[in-house]
């Protein structure tokens, strides 16, 4: 199950309560002082809400591995230090669904679909207004990025929202808001494991 939307738009959340195990797509993140970073258009800031300051083919091998032995090694990224500071396995024993959850997740949709790997992809959204505050939030007290930088990129987003959830909508992700989301998730979980059962 891919799990994109908006930063701030409540993925996280919804994963968690979802019951089922989770990768952090987040944690694909490439490091501050790669060369291939993009930078928002008329500014020094890198620009990471843009899909190539992500690392997609390591993502997809990752979920290619959990979904063919059920344990992956995933990078531990410290968004405040922009930078990978270590690795750690994440295990899902014989769970027949997990979710892979980030703001970039709907960028793998068509390569999850071809390899045979997708059960769905949603696509959260709150309203600009609701994500630019639950996001300002969030990040300030994390400490994610510098005061000034979090409002530059949180204006950014807010204005730019309608457009990002078209983007992920138009590659492939259903949109919806959290109730449908977990609905949906719930729904697919209980049919892998009606599936399961069947086979064995």
């Amino acid at each position: 199950m891919l799990l994109c939307g908006p930063s701030g738009s409540g993925k996280s959340l919804v994963a968690a309560r979802s019951g089922l195990p989770v990768l952090r797509l987040d944690d694909f993140y490439k490091e501050g002082d790669d060369p291939t970073l993009p930078l928002v258009e008329g500014s020094s800031d890198i620009d990471w809400d843009h899909p190539e300051s992500w690392d997609a083919d390591v993502a997809v091998e990752a979920i290619a591995r959990l979904c063919a032995t059920g344990s992956t090694p995933v990078p531990v990224y410290d968004i405040s230090l922009s930078a990978r500071t270590g690795e750690e396995a994440l295990h899902i024993g014989r769970t027949p669904l997990f979710i892979a959850e980030g703001i970039f997740a709907a960028e793998i949709v068509e390569r999850c679909r071809e390899l045979g790997l997708l059960a769905d992809a949603l696509c959260l959204s709150r309203g600009p207004a609701t994500t630019f505050r639950r996001r300002f939030l969030r990040d300030l007290k994390e400490g994610r990025k510098s005061v000034p930088f979090l409002l530059r990129r949180g204006w950014r987003l807010m204005r730019a929202e309608r457009s990002i959830v078209a983007r992920q909508v138009s590659l492939g992700a259903h949109p919806c808001d959290r109730d449908e989301a977990l609905g949906r998730l719930s729904a697919a979980a209980a049919g892998r494991q009606v599936r399961q059962r069947t086979a064995a």
